[in-house]
């Protein structure tokens, strides 16, 4: 399943083959998505580099009370993600600011939609129209799945993520996932992801349906069971898609602080900045491992698409892994 090796050159999984030329509207030179390699989500084709939403609706603070986003330059940073050869999107219907909601944006910006583009999408936690948060029940996941359906303008989503919280670590998840696995079966999801998750969740998912994803905080600074979980799913042939790849520590506040030396180091000698680093590191810990760094800045846009092309040494990767 995997495309390419995370020290080489990546090479093509798919039917598709690699363009001659940067795609439309790109200058000739830039740097696209196609540069990090491929993976199949099920029987979806991606590029490992994707995008993340979170941060398109508000500035500041992800899920805080801050101000919206600039919508322009929100539909700006939508489109021109897909220029650059962006063709994994992930987002929520729970990603939402006073005025902005990250499926309203991703819709307006890109429907139609390019025949390649794979939205991956999660449901379990909710807000309410206060902004508080609330949990589904089983019974409820059908209605947030048809909510993100309804803010995205689709039939069907590609994939879906059952997102567990802090406090289900220890906790079955058969009937969350068995209700997302019947909505499977009646066509209003064509593959199933788990969020947040361990690998005993991850076990018993699977017992009830193929998962293509876990989606889980990684970074860095993971702990030794992390990085042993995400070298599990790819023994599994299972996407492990990092969640604050970039920001570590600071998750939803985005970065704070200061890089630690060794992300520094290598970024000078690269002459990339420490977020390329990141995740030019995150793309190398396998094949099956994608990223999806989120942003409303469009010069950052180009910079983290950059970093799918960026080829660490054996001596960077020994200085970067704790």
């Amino acid at each position: 399943m995997s495309s390419s090796s995370p020290s080489s050159p990546p090479r093509e999984t798919s039917s598709r083959k690699p363009s001659a030329a940067p795609p439309s509207g790109t200058p000739s030179g830039t740097v696209t998505a196609s540069a990090s390699g491929t993976w199949k989500l099920g029987d979806l084709t991606v590029n490992r580099l994707g995008f993340g939403s979170m941060r398109l609706p508000q500035n500041g603070t992800a899920f805080a009370d801050s101000a919206p986003s600039d919508r322009d330059r929100a539909l700006r940073v939508l489109r021109r993600a897909v220029e650059l050869g962006v063709n994994h999107i992930d987002t929520a219907a729970f990603y939402f600011s006073r005025l902005r909601s990250a499926n309203e944006l991703i819709n307006s910006a890109l429907a139609p939609y390019p025949d390649d583009l794979v939205i991956t999408t999660k449901v379990g936690p909710g807000r309410d129209p206060s902004g508080n948060w609330v949990w589904a029940t089983p019974d409820q996941l059908r209605g947030q799945v048809e909510e993100n359906l309804r803010q995205l303008g689709r039939d069907h989503l590609d994939v879906v993520n059952l997102r567990l919280a802090q406090s289900q670590a220890s906790t079955s998840v058969a009937e969350l996932f068995g209700a997302l696995a019947d909505l499977r079966e009646a066509g209003l999801i064509r593959h199933l992801g788990i969020s947040n998750t361990t690998p005993d969740q991850l076990a018993e998912a699977r017992s009830i349906a193929p998962v293509v994803c876990v989606q889980n905080a990684y970074g860095i600074a993971a702990p030794a069971e992390e990085h042993a979980f995400l070298r599990s799913c790819g023994e599994q042939g299972i996407a492990f898609v990092p969640f604050f790849a970039i920001v570590g520590a600071g998750r939803e506040e985005g970065v704070t602080g200061t890089e630690p030396d060794a992300v520094l180091t290598v970024a000078r000698h690269h002459g990339v900045t420490p977020a390329q680093i990141r995740l030019a590191w995150t793309l190398h810990q396998g094949a099956h491992v994608l990223a999806i760094p989120g942003t409303g800045n469009p010069d950052h846009l180009v910079e983290n698409v950059a970093a799918g092309a960026l080829r660490l040494t054996a001596d960077d990767l020994a200085l970067l892994t704790p």
